[in-house]
C-alpha cells in the first residue's frame, strides 16, 4: 500500500432494520432519528467532510428513502423562505445537503447478509483506492480531530489498514470483537494487530479487551477477501472476519482514537448523544444546561 495516497472516499453501511429501536424504526430509519436538530446520518457525513473525504456512498435498504430526501434540496421550503423574506435560510438548508461539496451517493443492499456483504457492495464505487468505513450506528464526538481523520493519519504513518478501537468491558466482549494487539513501540494509542475474532463466546477465545468500534480504513484488497469470506456470527458475512484475514497476512493497525462513541442503534445511546449535544448547542445550550441542573436535583 502507498501510504501517501489521498483518502477520498468513504462508505457508510446503513441498511439495518434497527430492531433495537422499535417501534419508531418501523416508520423512521434509525439513521434519521434526531440528535438535537440533525439526523444521525448527517453527523457521519459531516465527519467525512471534516476529514477531507469528497465522495460518500451510503448503503441503504428498503423503506429508507428519507435519507436520500435529506441530502436533496427542498423546493417547498425554499419557496416558503422566499415568501417570508428569509433567503439566507435557503443557503443554510442547502449547506446541510452539501457539507462543503461532499458528493453523497446511495446504493441498496438488496439482501441483508451482514456488514461485510454491505461493504462489498461498494466495490465499483471504491475502485482501487483505500477508503474509510463509518458504521451507521456509531456516532463519535471528538474535541480534537474527527476520528476518520485520525485513522487517515495513522494510515499515512504505517501504510496499512486501520481499525478504530476502544476497550470494552470484559462481560461485553462477546457482543463485539476481540483483537490480538501489541502496542507499537513509541506510541501510546496504536497497536499492531495480527489476528482478531468476532463475538467470542468463551473467555478463552478472546484475545484482549480491545474491540473495533465504529470506524475502519481499508485497502481495496478487502473486496477480494470479502468475496471468499464464509458467513460467520449470526450466519452473516462479517467484516471483522475479512479484516482478520488481512491481519493474519500483512497485519493491521488498531488506533485507540480520541473521541466519545454513542451507539445510535440503542435507545440509551440515542438519548445520551442528544443530552451531550444539546448541552453545547449554540441555540439551546444555556437553557438546556439550566434545565438539567434543576432536573438532576429531583432524581
Amino acid at each position: 500500500m502507498n501510504n501517501n495516497t489521498v483518502i477520498r472516499k468513504a462508505v457508510i453501511p446503513a441498511a439495518g432494520l434497527g430492531t433495537r429501536m422499535l417501534p419508531i424504526s418501523r416508520a423512521v430509519p434509525k439513521e434519521m432519528l434526531p440528535i438535537v436538530d440533525k439526523p444521525a446520518i448527517s453527523y457521519l457525513v459531516e465527519e467525512c467532510a471534516q476529514s477531507g473525504i469528497t465522495e460518500v456512498l451510503i448503503i441503504t435498504g428498503r423503506n429508507k428513502n428519507a435519507m436520500e430526501d435529506y441530502f436533496d434540496y427542498s423546493p417547498e421550503y425554499e419557496a416558503s423562505f422566499v415568501k417570508k423574506g428569509k433567503p439566507q435560510m435557503i443557503e443554510e438548508m442547502r449547506e446541510s445537503a452539501n457539507f462543503g461539496g461532499v458528493r453523497v451517493y446511495f446504493m441498496r443492499q438488496k439482501e441483508t447478509k451482514g456488514l461485510g456483504h454491505a461493504i462489498g457492495c461498494a466495490r465499483n464505487f471504491i475502485g482501487n483506492e483505500p477508503f474509510a468505513v463509518l458504521y451507521g450506528d456509531d456516532i463519535i464526538f471528538s474535541d480534537s480531530k474527527p476520528v476518520t481523520a485520525q485513522l487517515i493519519d495513522s494510515y499515512h504513518r504505517y501504510g496499512r489498514a486501520v481499525c478504530g478501537v476502544k476497550k470494552v468491558p470484559h462481560e461485553m466482549i462477546k457482543k463485539y470483537c476481540s483483537l490480538k494487539a501489541e502496542l507499537i513501540p513509541g506510541s501510546e494509542t496504536e497497536y499492531f494487530v495480527d489476528d482478531m475474532i468476532e463475538k467470542p463466546q468463551r473467555d478463552e477465545d478472546a484475545f484482549s479487551d480491545l474491540s473495533i468500534l465504529g470506524r475502519v480504513l481499508l485497502p481495496p484488497e478487502i473486496f477480494d477477501i470479502i468475496d471468499v469470506t464464509a458467513p460467520g456470527a449470526g450466519n452473516e458475512i462479517q467484516i471483522t472476519d475479512a479484516i482478520a484475514t488481512l491481519a493474519r497476512s500483512v497485519g493491521v493497525t488498531a488506533l485507540d482514537y480520541d473521541g466519545e462513541r454513542f451507539d445510535l442503534g440503542s435507545k440509551l445511546g440515542l438519548m445520551c448523544a442528544n443530552v451531550k449535544r444539546a448541552a453545547v448547542n449554540g441555540e439551546i445550550g444555556d437553557d438546556f444546561r439550566a434545565f438539567l441542573k434543576d432536573f438532576v436535583k429531583t432524581l
